[in-house]
């Protein structure tokens, strides 16, 4: 009788000890905001905010990807913007320069000018980034994986921005526009001047197209990096949904355990104090 009585006893401990962790798990679950902290609170929302957790991890390096293609490709928009400017001012130097009472000292002033921006452009088309990066791709443009599936290139090659410009039915490339037109100035001659001025505007002609296919790219990363955003906010949205305490539903359970453990205590506080006679008996 007295070891059925410690089985009782026993699991009547039990009984409170996890009533009290349920009280307590509740108080957290109020004071956190959060609910579901471990597999057993509930497995079916456990698996569903794992593979939410999962999917976040692969929406928060896609849109690390899109930074960094964004960051690229303002580059390339910022360096694009600065050659058709350096090629509007050749325009107007190789046009100046058309004129036939140009002395030494102005042919020379124009000369040097145009070679600036020929080394200008040249340093413009190469430049890296503070990480080591090139503005602009190297033979091929490096395809940036932005969303499962789909690989976005966020920047032209420089051999397209600079190289295979028709001129007249030869491909030519910006530097050897400008080498010609600096090279004509020199020697004075006027038809050769006149020649590579259309060179310089097929240059730029093509500089403006270079541009519009960088808009377009720019356009194709916040395209996605916003649907990548507003995923992210519908997992964010339905994650909450699983993990978050309802505080009027969490409250009013505590209050009933407290009650219950309160009870339960009592009773047993009042088991404790019998005699073993008054146990047999």
């Amino acid at each position: 009788m007295v070891g059925i009585t410690n089985k009782i006893m026993l699991a009547e401990i039990r009984r409170q000890q996890k009533l009290s962790q349920d009280i307590v798990d509740g108080q957290t679950a109020i004071s956190t905001g959060i609910t579901l902290n471990k597999p057993s609170d509930n497995s079916l929302a456990w698996v569903q905010v794992s593979d939410i957790g999962r999917a976040q991890a692969q929406q928060a390096a896609w849109q690390s990807n899109i930074s960094y293609g964004t960051t690229r490709a303002g580059n390339a928009e910022a360096n694009l913007s600065e050659i058709d400017n350096l090629l509007t001012r050749a325009q107007e130097l190789v046009t100046s320069a058309r004129n036939g009472s140009l002395n030494d000292t102005s042919r020379a002033a124009i000369t040097e000018e145009m070679s600036t921006i020929r080394t200008t452009i040249d340093e413009l088309l190469n430049q890296k980034d503070y990480q080591g990066v090139s503005v602009f791709d190297d033979g091929q443009s490096v395809l940036v994986p932005v969303s499962r599936g789909l690989n976005l290139a966020v920047v032209g090659t420089k051999q397209d921005v600079s190289e295979g410009i028709d001129v007249d039915g030869t491909p030519m490339s910006i530097d050897d526009i400008l080498a010609q037109s600096i090279a004509a100035i020199q020697n004075g001659d006027d038809a050769a001047i006149a020649a590579t001025l259309e060179g310089v505007k097929v240059a730029q002609g093509h500089i403006a197209v270079e541009q519009a296919k960088q808009g377009v790219r720019s356009d194709r990363l916040d395209v996605v990096g916003t649907r990548l955003t507003n995923v992210d906010l519908d997992l964010t949205e339905r994650r909450a949904s699983l993990e978050s305490t309802d505080l009027s539903e969490v409250i009013a359970n505590v209050k009933a355990q407290l009650l219950q453990l309160d009870a339960a205590q009592s009773a047993f506080a009042r088991i404790n104090q019998q005699t073993l006679f008054d146990l047999i008996s």
